[in-house]
This record gives C-alpha cells, structure tokens and sequence, in this order.
C-alpha cells in the first residue's frame, strides 16, 4: 500500500493515478494525505487533531498535532496553556492553534486498509467531479464514442474519459448497436447523481441535425449561414430551416452541396432520414409556404393571435400537403410554430358560401329585411348585427341601392334587436342568479354575465377566484399536436390581458386585494369596440 511504500514510490504511485484517472496529482496527494491522518488517529487517539504533509517533491511524509491556546485545560489532547504555547512560539496568543511535531510509526494491516479504502474513495470523488466539470460545458455538442455495452436497450457509450448513455427513446427507430461500434451522439443533458455523473446522448435530438450539418457545411461552421429551426420525424423525414448573412450565397444550395454530397452526409448519419432544406423568411406566411414543400400553396389567411394559420392548396396537392400520416403538415407546424390547417380550394369555397349564407339569414332574421338586402350587407363584409349598429351611417349609404334613409332604417333596426337581446340577457342573468355587482365591474355585460352563471359564477367573489385560463381557455401543445381548451368568454374577443384585468377588478372589489393604480390596469373596451376594432384590422 502507498502509505507503507518508501518516499519514491509515494510520488510514483500518486502520479501514476494521477494519469490513469485523469485528475490532478495535487488531489491525489490530499486524498493520501487524508488518509494518512485517518490512519494516524488510530495510533494516537480519535480525539487528536492529526495533520500529515507530504512532501510533493520528496515524498518524506510528516506528521503534527494542533493544539488549541486556551487559559484553562479541559482535554490536554487538543488544547495547551497559553504559558507552554509560548514556549514553543513566543508570539502565540489566546485563541491560537499551535503545531507540534509527532515522531513517525509504523502502519499495522488495519491501519493501512482503513487508509486504502479513504484513497479509492478520494479518488472516485475526484474523478467524478472532473467527469461532470469537463461534459456539463459540452451540453450541445456532439461527441463521438465506442459502445461499451447494451442493457435493456439502453446503450452505454465510452467516451474515453467517461462513460454515457443513449436511452431507447433517443435512438433513431431500428437502429441497432453492439460493443464495439463507434457512434455520434448529441450531448443534451448532464446531471450530478449520487453514483455519479449521468451523461445522456441522444440521436433524435432537433439539434443533433443542426449540429451534423454545422460540421458538414463551413458557411454553417463560419457563420454565414445560420439554422433557423429544426423539425424531425427520426429515421424518416425531417426538415431544416436555413438563412444566409450573405445575399450572394444560396443558404439552400450550399447545405446540399456539390451533387448532395454535404446533405448525402447527414442523411447517410441519421440512417437514411429524408431531409427537406428549407428557405427561413421573417415574414410568416411566406416561411410556412415553404416549409409545407413540396405542396403548392394557392392563399393563406393568418390568425396571429392563436399562432392558427389556414393554407389553402388545390384539390389534387391536398395529400402532397398533408404528407403520408400527416407527416409534411406536423413537421411544417413543428418548424415554423403555426397551427397549420390545410383546406381545398373546394372546400373553402363551400366554407366561404356557407358562412355568406350565415351571415344573410342572421341580417335576415334580426332586421327583418328580405333576401336581397341580407345578402347585400353580407357581401360587403359586416359580420355582426352590433357593427351595424355602430358603423357610421356614411358606410352603408354608398352601398349600391342604399341611400340615407334606408341606412338609418337598418340602424334603427339594429338598435332595437340590440336592445331586445340586451333585456333577454338581463332577465335571464336574473334567473341564473348572478349577482348584480357584477354589471359594476367596468367591461362586463350581461351576455357575459349569463355565460358566467352558466358556469356557475354569480359573484363578485366567485370572479375574484378565477383563473385566466378559466375566463379566455388555454392550449396545449404535445407530440406536435395543439390541442385548444375553451374558456368561459370564448366568441367575446376578449384578450388574456384584459381577462386579467377583470379578475384583478373584481378582486380589488371583493376587498382581497387593495385599489390597482390607475396606469397599471389595462384598458377595457366595450365588447362592440373591440370587435369593430378586430373587424377593420382583417
């Protein structure tokens, strides 16, 4: 054992597990010197503060005890008067620690066991933490390594100075390994765990492609092509979007490459993955209609504030759109971060005539004027029975066959369906039982009212309660899919900040919390200006 071997072969030994396990010779000595001190208790006493040096030059091993400078002493094994510390040192003082030199012994086979076990231990400890300060700085890249084993279809890789481990479900789909095969593998977490630390690798990653191509691609490498998002279906399909800092470069053709030799790389690496380069646009409807290649796109309509984007294509490049299982469309929508429908050209004309035919029995219906005046006000774009009654009359006198009389005839019609709605609203929120505080709180009305008692809110306090989500809903986003959840004021356009605002106004109002200043609550619209506010931005 080192600590019976002569002053030589100490060092020898120190440096020899210095190299082998790739952690510095200084801690490899501390951890002797620890011990050594362990070692040494058991000659001198447990209670004895024992200190031991190694020479890192030498090797001669020297021990000392510390002794405490105190007035009066209770345990003469770790303290001395202040009267024997001068003795030693004239300048010792009260509160001191003083060294005094012990004479060297021999080590029996427990002694030099119990300091085996401390070494290893030191060691192991060491050799951890250098593992986890060396990968913890290299989540993100990708690191090359030789399978040590396979356990329940977990791999374990040797990267050389430490060991790491690609799930199952980080493998590329039928891809099998056996020790002995190297591997390239994206490092995308590192943890410190109590058997040390765990090293995850995984080949499915997004960025192991953008990374793959980074080393086959020096514009990528260089900076003057940037990889703008990643969508991967692994070991089928994926698509990548890309960007050149320079106007003279292709960022598309450079990816690929010479005949496909770069792409032909990468590919050939993530075991034959389809890889669609695409185009990155700051402009989003353009970035969506290339991503959905190779679809033909004929017209988008976007919906910014639910990030819902319809894509309309001709009726035979509607599989080519949606891909085989809906492949192409779920990467597109994984790339770009859009909810992406896709309709026919068919299809959106039979939406678009029904919600014309809506729209003219609705005018019908609440304004009690024929056929050809519905369909007249349907065509020029109002939606509702409320922008009527709010547009400025000027508006519908220049529609063909309207003059100002019939325009304030159509106005007056939708102010009174207006009002007769209101008073249906108001005597139903009375039998629903809500409570008429709550018309106090500025923004709400009685049809929102109504929809709250529905769902069983009648007061002030019940409002106060409610979360965001519960009022304007939530969505959710899994395995690429959104799923929306409706919230209780869902068809009133009313935004999550000003949901917000109304939960905060009525906790002010239920004595929760105290008065918001005025500069920090948001503006509330009447449900009218909101929704002529939203119609005139389309």
């Amino acid at each position: 054992m080192a600590v019976s071997a002569n002053r030589l072969e100490l060092l020898q030994i120190a440096d020899a597990v210095a190299r082998e396990k790739s952690i510095d010779r200084q801690i490899v000595l501390a951890s002797m010197e620890d011990a050594i001190q362990k070692a040494a208790r058991s000659r001198y006493g447990q209670e004895t503060e024992v200190r031991a040096e190694i020479n890192p030059k030498t090797g001669e091993i020297r021990f000392s005890r510390l002794l405490h400078v105190v007035d009066e002493i209770d345990n003469d094994a770790v303290q001395i008067t202040l009267a024997e510390a001068r003795k030693k040192n004239p300048a010792a003082e009260l509160g001191d620690w003083i060294a005094e030199t012990l004479p060297p012994f021999d080590f029996g086979r427990i002694a030099a066991q119990s300091a085996k076990q401390v070494i290893v231990q030191k060691v192991r400890e060491a050799e951890r933490d250098r593992q986890y300060q060396e990968y913890k700085d290299r989540i993100g890249d990708i690191v090359n390594g030789v399978v040590k084993r396979v356990e329940y279809g977990n791999v374990i890789i040797d990267l050389g100075r430490g060991e790491a481990t690609i799930r199952r479900d980080e493998m590329i789909p039928r891809e099998v390994f056996r020790p002995g095969d190297r591997v390239r593998a994206y490092v995308y977490d590192v943890r410190r765990e109590q058997r040390g630390p765990q090293i995850f690798l995984s080949r499915t990653h997004p960025q192991f492609m953008a990374k793959l191509f980074r080393q086959e691609v020096p514009e990528i490498y260089d900076g003057v092509i940037e990889v703008k998002a990643v969508a991967r279906d692994p070991g089928s399909r994926a698509k990548i979007a890309v960007i050149s800092r320079d106007t003279s470069i292709d960022p598309v053709g450079a990816c690929v490459g010479m005949r496909g030799s770069r792409v032909q790389a990468v590919v050939n690496e993530l075991q034959g993955e389809k890889i669609d380069i695409i185009p990155w646009s700051p402009d989003a409807a353009t970035f969506i209609v290339n991503a959905l290649q190779p679809a033909e796109v004929v017209k988008v309509v976007l919906d910014e504030d639910s990030a819902r984007i319809e894509v309309v294509v001709p009726d035979d490049q509607l599989s080519l759109a949606i891909g085989r299982r809906g492949q192409n469309v779920r990467l597109a929508s994984q790339l770009t971060g859009w909810d992406i429908d896709i309709l026919t050209e068919a299809e959106e004309s039979a939406r678009r005539q029904k919600e014309f035919t809506e729209r003219t029995a609705m005018f019908m219906g609440a304004l009690d004027v024929d056929e050809v005046v519905g369909q007249l006000l349907a065509s020029e774009g109002f939606r509702s029975v409320e922008e009527l009654a709010f547009v400025e009359p000027s508006e519908l006198a220049v529609i063909e066959g309207f003059d100002e009389e019939t325009a304030a005839e159509i106005q007056a019609r939708a102010n009174a369906y207006l009002a007769r709605i209101e008073a249906e609203h108001e005597t139903r929120r009375r039998e629903l039982g809500v409570s008429d505080d709550l018309l106090e709180i500025d923004g709400l009305t009685n049809a929102m009212l109504v929809k709250f008692g529905e769902n069983d809110i009648k007061t002030v306090e019940d409002l106060a309660g409610c979360a965001t989500d519960d009022l304007v809903g939530w969505s959710e986003r899994k395995d690429g899919e959104t799923t929306r959840h409706p919230g209780i004021l869902d068809g009133f356009e009313v935004s999550r900040e000003e949901a917000e605002g109304l939960i905060m106004k009525a906790r002010v109002k239920a004595g929760w919390i105290d008065a918001l200043p005025e500069a920090s609550e948001p503006e509330q619209e009447t449900f009218a200006e909101a929704e002529t506010q939203s119609e005139s931005a389309d």
